[in-house]
């Protein structure tokens, strides 16, 4: 395995990096990885060399396929990511941005107009800890409005419609991305408040709504070549729902092993458009997802049992759970499970890359109180005890976070007449601070 050592923190190809690029920046979220990043493993010489995806995310990787006619397939296990993924990568008639415009006058008006406290509210637990009751009932408006119009406008008008509610929602919510993860933050004084009563010209509310139609109208008109294929699938299963040995070049980041929760960042989204009905089936969808931590799925992680920490293919990986165990056993069993996972995901990783074809995989590593876990060579011997040679990893970035921790992009090949050994340049990744 061969390390190239290139390091710096890179803001700019970071989740920073998207976000004047276009539809990249069309929702921002924790997890998220540069188009950068993307653009600088792929080969545009290779024709007729289908890329995959499976960590969809926000598909960035879909994206910058899309904008370049290059086939790709992508898949994720979380519905509301599928569904984002697939409205960024879409091809939109003018008459849909038309239709999505002109309705988005009708939503800003149920902003600045409503009384009362709307029909629905999303049932999410403790729901005034993100919103006070007057941004809350301004929302509640504007989502009725776009589920009223529905039924007059194509499903493509209303999918960016939802795009910007959710843009709006996160804008005003009472949360900061200052951190690994998303946490709260102070309320907003009443002074500040009272400026979302109905009817004021001001209104803070109506005003990043009507920001973010008009920066997804733009958008929404950017060329498209070629959609992606984009799914809803494990991908701790890939083998039977792909096409065997179909893909010439795999570019993603999977979750990081640092208990950061997907579900945790999505539920404003996943509860407001109603992919998510309760608490329970958060936790549930979570423990479907590697590296799931929140609601049950942190109890079930308790139960959970395995004895093959001795076979996997990296020999101090005992050491390295016994020593995470002695402060947590629950964490050890955390790092256990998430690379079982991972290395089930890798066999059925090697069954559809075509002979020659490359993988790239942007990780990070982690720590845990005082223990150091290499992801990055880890992962580097997964997909050697899989059958991938040329492993190659290349740090890209230092992170925010504590100074041991970097970002890392791990490439191999797949043996083959044609072999490609592209040796990624050291960029961006996964935007985790």
């Amino acid at each position: 395995m061969k390390v190239s050592m290139s390091r710096g923190r890179r803001d700019h190809l970071t989740f920073k990096g998207n976000l004047r690029q276009t539809r990249y920046g069309w929702l921002r979220l924790t997890p998220a990885y540069s188009v950068h990043q993307v653009h600088q493993l792929l080969n545009p010489t290779e024709t007729g060399t289908a890329v995959l995806d499976p960590f969809c995310g926000t598909g960035t990787t879909a994206l910058v396929c899309a904008e370049q006619g290059i086939a790709c397939d992508t898949v994720d296990i979380n519905p509301f990511l599928v569904w984002l993924a697939g409205v960024k990568t879409r091809s939109y008639r003018p008459a849909d941005v038309e239709s999505f415009v002109a309705a988005s006058t009708h939503v800003r008006e149920a902003i600045r107009s409503g009384h009362g406290q709307p029909a629905w509210l999303p049932p999410l637990h403790q729901i005034e800890k993100w919103w006070d009751g007057l941004t809350l009932a301004a929302l509640g408006h504007a989502f009725a409005k776009i589920e009223d119009l529905m039924n007059s406008i194509s499903g493509n008008a209303v999918d960016l419609l939802k795009v910007a509610f959710c843009r709006t929602l996160i804008q005003h919510a009472h949360v900061t991305f200052g951190h690994q993860s998303m946490s709260f933050k102070k309320r907003l004084q009443p002074s500040h408040r009272e400026l979302l009563l109905p009817g004021f010209d001001d209104n803070p509310l109506s005003a990043s709504w009507q920001q973010a139609a008009s920066e997804i109208a733009s958008a929404a008109m950017s060329p498209i070549r070629k959609e992606p294929r984009v799914e809803l699938l494990d991908a701790r299963n890939l083998a039977g729902p792909l096409r065997g040995e179909s893909y010439g070049r795999v570019i993603t980041s999977p979750p990081y092993p640092n208990r950061m929760s997907y579900i945790r960042e999505l539920r404003p989204y996943m509860y407001w458009l109603r992919f998510l009905n309760d608490g329970r089936a958060a936790g549930e969808l979570d423990w479907l997802a590697i590296g799931g931590t929140w609601g049950c799925a942190t109890s079930n992680l308790s139960q959970w049992r395995s004895d093959a920490a001795s076979e996997f293919p990296f020999p101090a990986f005992p050491a390295i759970l016994k020593a995470i165990a002695a402060k947590s056993e629950v964490l050890s069993k955390y790092v256990h499970k998430y690379f079982v996972d991972m290395l089930q995901h890798c066999r059925g990783l090697f069954a559809v890359v075509k002979p020659g074809g490359t993988v790239h995989y942007i990780v990070g590593n982690s720590k845990f109180y005082d223990v150091l876990l290499p992801v990055e060579k880890l992962y580097a011997a997964m997909f050697e005890n899989v059958g991938f040679v040329s492993v190659r990893t290349d740090i890209s970035r230092k992170r925010t976070s504590k100074k041991e921790l970097f970002e890392f992009v791990v490439s191999a090949a797949k043996p083959g007449k044609k072999q490609t050994h592209a040796r990624p340049t050291a960029a961006c990744s996964r935007g985790r601070p």
